[in-house]
């Protein structure tokens, strides 16, 4: 059997699937529902409370009016701004602070941050023979399923894993925060060993270095890297840890954990709601658009930029789902404070990689593209750059490949997820249980002979 096989048959179900289905979108309104959690404007409904971060997207105004503001994210009541100045300006990685921060809502000292990188770095390892047995004997094409399948695997190794105490539980979330990377970048090497037919190699990580550094140096052949190219990836890192409870998989993260289930299960669903294009993978998309840009107009001519936008939004250009990626936000309006942070140093990225021109590029379709949407579109709210429009950018010229897009942000995400993970068994008590509103009409069951 051809088990990637639709047969007949099965399209025969799934075209009486598709004719069986009569939930049309003004139903919503009739019955004032809610759809995807989410108002008429786009807000998320209001479904939990949280210490763990807040986004500001919108100030009141003297007459009460909430007016749109330059987009803010607040990491345990402070301003990443101000985090990310911080320790730029001391010359030092921040993602291990940032993780503490979202922890343990404390910015730590020197002596507990020292203790807390030297806890991860003891961690910083796999099991005895998981990398042979569960990554290298069953290489995949898709990173994010191999990540949720180590995750998952890793239960197994866990003498305790069902223990829902806050200490297991954060014991459970260290390692898998220091783990994440191995699991990623072992996972790709086996990849392209396995399916893409290139040299395997398998470098253990060093006690010595940080998160990022220790990707760039596991991933890479030869382990070499720039202070430069380390420090932009432990930006992006940063940036990308936390972005509230709402987000799709730290909501997925908070409903699966309120169930009571272990660690490795929760967090195995929000890397299957990370993996998500309308999620995780957007900055892949991002950089695809790009590409099919450069292929077919000059990029220099910018009245072919701003036609190549339009036929985005018109459905006739890349992949015609009429979308220009990386534009717009569920929240912000304004501004998206990551991408902000992110075009500074990726300017300073591109003149060491000698990228200018491209950089540019980007800088004239985020220019381009808010003027065009709102000419061509109705909003609710104005349109900017978000985190995903830059991310992308840094990660090619850090020479990090497409397949390894998605999970560096899981790399980063399950800090947060981690924090929210146990921010729901402290102080939840209740299974997460939404309720929907049933459309179907009362049948009367016919007998199988009378069908």
């Amino acid at each position: 059997m051809n088990y990637s096989e639709i047969t007949p048959y099965i399209k025969e179900l799934a075209a009486l699937s598709d004719t069986s289905n009569h939930i049309l979108p003004d139903m919503y309104a009739k019955h004032d529902v809610k759809r995807g959690l989410r108002d008429i404007n786009g807000n998320g409904v209001v479904a939990g409370l949280t210490e763990v971060s807040y986004i500001k997207a919108k100030e009141i105004d003297a007459q009460g009016n909430a007016v749109p503001c330059a987009g803010q994210l607040y990491y345990r009541g402070i301003n990443v701004r101000s985090l990310v100045k911080g320790f730029v300006a001391d010359k030092r990685p921040g993602f291990e602070e940032t993780v503490y921060l979202l922890l343990f809502s404390k910015l730590p000292t020197k002596d507990e941050l020292d203790a807390f990188c030297k806890q991860l770095s003891l961690y910083r390892s796999l099991p005895p023979s998981f990398v042979r047995d569960m990554i290298l004997k069953a290489p995949g094409k898709d990173m994010m399923n191999i990540l949720s399948r180590s995750v998952l695997a890793l239960y197994a190794y866990d003498e305790n894993p069902d223990d829902i105490s806050t200490e297991n539980i954060l014991r459970q979330c260290l390692q898998l925060i220091a783990e994440f990377p191995l699991l990623a970048v072992y996972g790709y090497q086996s990849f392209q060993h396995y399916h893409n037919g290139q040299s395997l190699f398998i470098h253990y990580p060093k006690k010595e270095l940080n998160t990022a550094e220790n990707l760039l140096y596991i991933l890479r052949e030869d382990g070499q890297y720039t202070p430069l190219e380390a420090a932009l990836l432990d930006l992006a890192l940063v940036l990308h840890a936390e972005h509230g409870g709402g987000n799709n998989s730290t909501f997925t993260t908070h409903v699966v954990t309120s169930s009571g289930t272990d660690t490795y299960s929760a967090i195995s669903a929000a890397l299957g709601s990370l993996k998500g294009p309308r999620h995780g993978g957007a900055n892949i998309k991002v950089m695809q658009m790009f590409d099919d840009m450069k292929a077919n107009i000059n990029t220099k001519d910018k009245d072919a930029v701003k036609d190549y936008l339009v036929r985005l939004l018109d459905k006739q250009a890349f992949d015609k789902a009429g979308l220009i990626y990386g534009m717009g936000h569920a929240v912000y309006s304004l501004s998206d404070p990551r991408a902000d942070i992110l075009r500074h140093y990726a300017k300073q990225l591109s003149e060491e990689k000698g990228m200018q021109e491209e950089f540019e590029l980007y800088q004239t379709v985020e220019k381009m593209a808010p003027v065009i949407i709102a000419e061509k579109r109705k909003m609710y709210k104005g349109v900017s750059a978000n985190v995903d429009f830059y991310s992308g950018m840094v990660y090619k010229m850090l020479g990090l490949p497409y397949e390894l897009f998605t999970p560096i942000f899981a790399i980063a995400r399950i800090a947060g997820w981690s924090a929210h993970r146990m921010e729901e068994i402290q102080n939840a008590g209740k299974i997460i249980r939404p309720a929907y509103i049933s459309v179907k009409e009362e049948t009367e069951y016919v007998s199988l002979k009378d069908r």
